[in-house]
């Protein structure tokens, strides 16, 4: 076992806040990721480099590797590697100090206790001292980034924080299943139903419009296939807050902070 390999199970822009930090204090990290990630954060998402090949967050670059010797020479190069691994496979191989698991799915697809001697899972769908060691708060609010040490966390209520009073109206989802095509960017400024998007279904096209006039803080990749009621666009009413488009959330960092402390604080027991 390596005492300062952690292993994080999703590259979103909530993972990618704690893979940072993480980096940043000094702990080697490794992406498992899906084929295709589908991210809307992208400018603040290490999954991106599973499309890229190479992609940086904040002056941290990440790399994307295709076997176990590529992540080993990554991890030298000072750099994160990220590796399609849907199910988990490389985490025995790796033998980490600690598995997170910050796919934020809203349920466990997968994590289990005895991963890795420190198990930790963000959010709704896990229990601490059940299927993880420890489960960290991801609902905005008094206790977001709050270490749980027995339980689960708090249930998802299926609606966004707020910003500067807007709430679920800045969350777009898409109206039909087909493929997306962009006509606005990340850092866009949008205003109220205008067109950002459109999706090719069944020899037909829909429009997605912009729900509240604002910064499009995160669009789906562009040409992806998307499903009914996926969310695919986040805009920000704040618009003279370009810089936040393109870098880590407060409330990614917060939740950063929880694992931190809370690897440091088993594996201190360990």
């Amino acid at each position: 076992m390596s005492r300062d390999l952690v292993v994080v199970r999703g590259g979103g822009d909530i993972a990618s806040g704690t893979i940072h930090k993480l980096h940043k204090c000094g702990f080697k990290v490794v992406i498992l990721e899906i084929e295709k990630p589908s991210s809307i954060r992208r400018a603040v998402c290490f999954s991106e480099a599973v499309y890229e090949n190479q992609f940086t967050v904040e002056d941290v670059i990440c790399e994307k590797a295709n076997n176990l010797q590529e992540v080993y020479d990554i991890l030298d190069r000072k750099n994160i590697p990220v590796v399609i691994d849907s199910k988990g496979e490389y985490i025995e191989k790796l033998k980490p100090l600690a598995v997170v698991d910050a796919i934020l799915a809203k349920k466990n697809l997968g994590t289990n206790i005895n991963m890795a001697p420190i198990t930790i899972g963000l959010g709704p769908g896990f229990s601490a001292g059940e299927d993880v060691d420890l489960v960290i708060e991801t609902m905005r609010g008094h206790n977001l980034g709050r270490i749980i040490e027995k339980g689960p966390a708090m249930a998802n209520t299926g609606t966004p924080g707020v910003i500067k009073g807007v709430s679920k109206e800045r969350v777009i989802y898409s109206p039909v299943s087909g493929i997306i095509s962009n006509v606005r960017e990340i850092g866009d400024l949008v205003k109220k139903d205008e067109v950002i998007a459109y999706i090719e279904h069944d020899e037909n096209i829909t429009e997605v419009k912009a729900t509240i006039t604002g910064l499009l803080r995160g669009i789906i990749r562009d040409k992806t296939y998307v499903k009914e009621n996926l969310k695919i666009a986040d805009i920000d009413p704040r618009e003279d807050e370009l810089k936040n488009s393109f870098t880590i959330s407060d409330k990614a960092r917060t939740i950063a902070g929880g694992v931190l402390e809370g690897i440091l604080y088993l594996r201190g027991l360990n």
